[in-house]
């Protein structure tokens, strides 16, 4: 299988005045398409880090990150922000919905951005939602839902636009055990579907559910 993501010698330093904080101390590997990856470790340790590197949402200090073959550290920013738009979906521990719309608007806003019809976006909307269990919910506001709830359209919102790689960073946090189960599982079959999936966690329970764990401890890939 080919890498869909590799990066080499990746450091990050954040300058937080008189002090510098090193969160990563020069990782690498790959991940192949189509895998199912957890990266794993306590807080602190760089995981959350190397996630917003591999999603654009942040860039390395030194070192090379490649996503599916071209090095993104040579993109300008309004390439990027179409990388993030198109080719990966972000679900988050915390849900980022949009508290005054509804369940199918949050859902349209990645469609929005990508200059769609209303037409078509609502459709595309209504489908994913019914692909999560939440085609009757299309209507509430994200205040009337569980947490779990939230949190699959949270991964609606995240799939809408196709992405081929999802990234995930402590999605069942927040859940109750059932709920946690159930949003796993549906992870498991959006890679059972052709997506690479990205699990970050700190629960060694969540990460036995991927097909490969990548160890992190204090900046550094361990195992």
């Amino acid at each position: 299988m080919e890498n869909v993501i590799r990066f080499e010698n990746i450091e990050k330093i954040y300058d937080m005045g008189k002090v510098s904080v090193q969160a990563l101390r020069g990782v690498s590997s790959d991940i192949k398409k189509g895998e199912f990856v957890a990266v794993i470790g306590p807080s602190g340790s760089g995981k959350s880090t190397l996630m917003h590197i591999m999603g654009c949402l942040d860039t390395a200090t030194t070192g090379s990150y490649w996503l599916e073959g071209k090095e993104i550290s040579k993109m300008k920013k309004n390439r990027l922000s179409q990388i993030r738009n198109k080719q990966i979906g972000f679900v988050f521990q915390t849900f980022n919905l949009l508290p005054h719309l509804n369940v199918r608007r949050n859902v349209e806003l990645p469609l929005m951005y990508s200059g769609i019809s209303a037409g078509k976006r609502y459709k595309m909307a209504e489908k994913v939602l019914n692909d999560v269990g939440l085609g009757d919910r299309m209507n509430h506001k994200p205040s009337e839902l569980s947490g779990g709830q939230r949190q699959r359209v949270a991964i609606a919102r995240a799939i809408v636009n196709n992405p081929a790689i999802i990234l995930a960073d402590e999605p069942t946090g927040n859940l109750d055990t059932s709920s946690g189960n159930d949003i796993l599982s549906i992870f498991s079959q959006l890679n059972l579907t052709g997506n690479t999936i990205i699990i970050v966690t700190h629960d060694p329970a969540v990460a036995q559910r991927a097909d490969r764990i990548i160890r992190i401890v204090d900046g550094l890939i361990v195992e």
